[in-house]
C-alpha cells in the first residue's frame, strides 16, 4: 500500500466514524427531534477546537454474532475543547450505535477523558443519549460502569462535572449523572429512571409512562435529581456554557472574572420599600436579588424544586458569587426537608469550588408537622447547618426581614462562622415570632382575664413589646451578631465591599480523612 493510499484509507476511516450508526439512523435521530452526538459537540464548544480520542475504537464481543456488527468509535465521542477559550473535556453519547449502549470500549474512553481532566484540572461534561448496558457483554458492561462511577466519585470537588440528559438514561446509567455536580434533562425526549414502566407494572401494579415516572419535570419538581430543565437540546447546550461561565476549571481556582460595567454604588430605591409593612405578607425575593447582582443577571439552580428556597449563581462587580436565599412568596420562606437538602447541596458545591456565598434570610423557622418529623427534617435540617459551618469561603449575610428560632442559625449566622453579617431595619432576628413569644411568656395572665375583648388587647400590648425589645436588628447587633445595619437601597455596595474585604480570606478545618455529614 503506497503512502497515498494509507492517507485516503486514514480519510476514509474518518468519515465511516464520523457517520456513526449510518445516514438511516441519524435521520431517526432527527425524526425524534434529537442532535446526533457529534452535533451536540458542536453546539457546545468553541467553533473548530474539538480534538477527539479514539475515533478508531470498537468493541471486542464475539458473542451473538457481535464480531459482525461492529462501528468505529463504538457509540461514544470522545475528547477536548474549549468553552470561552477554556479547556474541557467531553463525551457524548452516540444513540446512532447500538442504541449508545455502553460496552466495555465505551466505558475506556469515557474512564479516559476523565483520567485526563482530573490531570489538566479542567471540567467534565457528559452529553447522556443511552440505552443503557449493552446485555451482549454482561458483567464487562457492569464492571464498565463502576470504572466510570469511581472516577466520577475521585474528581468530586476536585474538578466540575456536569451531565445532560438527552434521551433515555436508565438502570444503573443513572448514577454517574447523579454523581456529578449538575444535570440537566430536555423536556421533548430525555428520561431517568432505575427501573422502567415494565418491571414497575410487574412489581408494584402501577401503569405509568416513561415521562411521569422519569421525565424532565418529574425530576425537576419531585424528586430534585436534575437541576435545570430546557426546551430542546440546543438550548440546553448553551446553558452549559452558560453554567461554566461562573464556575473555575478546578479546586485549585478562582471562577473567571468579567469586565463590570454596573456601578458598584448604584442605588436602587426600591428596595427601601419592598418589605411589605405586615409582617404576614410575601414579597418575592428574587427582586432583591436581581437588583444587588451585575446588570440583574441570576442563572438559578433548582428553579423548580423546594421552591421556597432560591439558589444559583450571580456576580458581584465582575465576580462569581453563590447565592442562596429564603422566599416567602412560596411556603413563606420557611424551611423544609427538600429545601435543607437542596441549600447543602448547592452551599458545599460553592465551598468545595472557592465561590463566596451571598445569603439572604427570611426564614420564619422550620416546617411542622408529622411528615416532616417522620421524614427525618431534623437530619436534613443539620445538613444544610452542617454545610454553613463546614465552608471556608467567604461568607455574607444580609437579614431581609424575619429570622427566628434554629433557622436563624442554620442561615449562615456568625455563630456558623458568618464573615460579614449585615441586616435590613426591618429585621426580626428572635427566638420565635412576637404572637408566639407573648402567648408562651404571658400565658399565665392570659387565663386570669376573662372578657375576650381584653384578652386581645392585654396580648397586643405584650407582642409589641416582644417586638420592641427583641423582634428587630438592634438586639442581634448590640452583641455583635450583626456587624451592620444597613439602608437597604445600598445593599449592593455594601455587599460588594465585603466581599472585597474578604477576598484574601484563609480558612481551614482541621484535618482528617472526611468528615462524616449527616446523610
Amino acid at each position: 500500500m503506497t503512502f497515498e493510499e494509507k492517507i485516503k484509507l486514514l480519510l476514509n476511516k474518518r468519515i465511516e466514524a464520523k457517520l456513526g450508526g449510518g445516514q438511516r439512523r441519524i435521520d431517526s435521530q432527527h425524526a425524534k427531534g434529537k442532535l446526533t452526538a457529534r452535533e451536540r459537540i458542536e453546539i457546545l464548544l468553541d467553533e473548530g477546537s474539538f480534538e477527539e480520542f479514539d475515533m478508531f475504537v470498537t468493541h471486542r464481543c464475539t458473542d451473538f454474532g457481535m464480531q459482525d456488527n461492529v462501528f468505529l468509535t463504538d457509540g461514544v465521542v470522545t475528547g477536548y475543547g474549549t468553552i470561552d477559550g477554556r479547556l474541557v473535556y467531553v463525551f457524548s453519547q452516540d444513540f446512532t450505535i447500538f442504541g449508545g449502549s455502553l460496552s466495555e470500549p465505551f466505558a475506556e474512553k469515557i474512564c479516559k477523558v476523565m483520567d485526563q481532566a482530573m490531570k489538566m484540572g479542567a471540567p467534565v461534561i457528559g452529553l447522556n443519549d443511552s440505552g443503557g448496558a449493552r446485555i451482549q457483554e454482561g458483567v464487562n458492561s457492569l464492571a464498565g460502569y463502576a470504572e466510570i462511577f469511581q472516577r466520577n466519585i475521585m474528581a468530586s470537588g476536585v474538578i466540575p462535572q456536569i451531565s445532560a440528559i438527552f434521551g433515555p438514561c436508565a438502570g444503573g446509567a443513572v448514577y454517574s449523572p447523579a454523581l456529578t455536580d449538575f444535570i440537566m434533562m430536555s423536556k421533548q425526549n430525555s428520561y431517568m429512571f432505575v427501573t422502567g414502566p415494565k418491571v414497575v407494572k410487574t412489581v408494584t401494579g402501577e401503569d405509568v409512562t416513561d415521562s411521569d415516572l422519569g421525565g424532565a419535570m418529574v425530576h425537576a419538581s419531585k424528586s430534585g435529581v436534575t437541576h435545570f430543565v430546557v426546551e430542546d437540546e440546543k438550548e440546553g447546550l448553551l446553558l452549559i456554557r452558560k453554567l461554566m461561565a461562573y464556575l473555575p476549571s478546578n479546586n485549585m481556582e478562582e471562577a473567571p472574572i468579567v469586565p463590570c460595567n454596573d456601578p458598584i454604588n448604584r442605588l436602587d430605591d426600591v428596595l427601601n420599600s419592598i418589605i411589605p409593612e405586615n409582617p404576614n405578607k410575601p414579597y418575592d425575593v428574587k427582586d432583591v436579588i436581581h437588583s444587588i447582582v451585575d446588570n440583574g443577571e441570576f442563572l438559578e439552580v433548582h428553579q423548580y424544586y423546594a421552591a421556597n428556597l432560591v439558589v444559583g449563581f450571580a456576580r458581584l462587580n465582575g465576580a462569581s458569587v453563590g447565592i442562596v436565599a429564603n422566599q416567602p412568596n412560596c411556603m413563606a420562606g420557611v424551611l423544609d426537608i427538600n429545601a435543607s437538602r437542596k441549600g447543602a447541596r448547592f452551599v458545599r458545591f460553592c465551598d468545595a469550588f472557592n465561590i463566596p456565598i451571598l445569603t439572604l434570610v427570611d426564614v420564619p423557622g422550620f416546617l411542622p408537622g408529622t411528615a416532616q418529623e417522620y421524614n427525618g427534617i431534623i437530619i436534613h435540617g443539620a445538613k444544610f447547618l452542617y454545610a454553613y459551618g463546614e465552608a471556608t469561603v467567604p461568607k455574607v449575610t444580609v437579614t431581609l426581614r424575619k429570622s427566628y428560632g434554629g433557622a436563624h442559625d442554620v442561615m449562615s449566622c456568625k455563630q456558623l462562622r458568618g464573615d460579614i453579617n449585615y441586616a435590613w431595619p426591618s429585621a426580626e432576628i428572635a427566638v420565635m415570632g412576637a404572637s408566639g413569644a407573648a402567648a408562651i411568656l404571658y400565658g399565665s395572665e392570659l387565663k386570669k382575664i376573662e372578657d375576650p375583648k381584653a384578652q386581645a388587647e392585654f396580648l397586643a400590648e405584650k407582642e409589641k413589646e416582644y417586638t420592641d425589645k427583641f423582634a428587630n436588628p438592634f438586639d442581634a447587633a448590640k452583641y455583635g451578631y450583626i456587624d451592620d445595619i444597613i439602608e437597604p437601597r445600598n445593599t449592593r455596595f455594601r455587599v460588594i465591599r465585603a466581599f472585597q474585604q474578604l477576598s484574601t480570606k484563609k480558612l481551614t478545618n482541621p484535618a482528617k480523612k472526611h468528615d462524616n455529614i449527616p446523610l
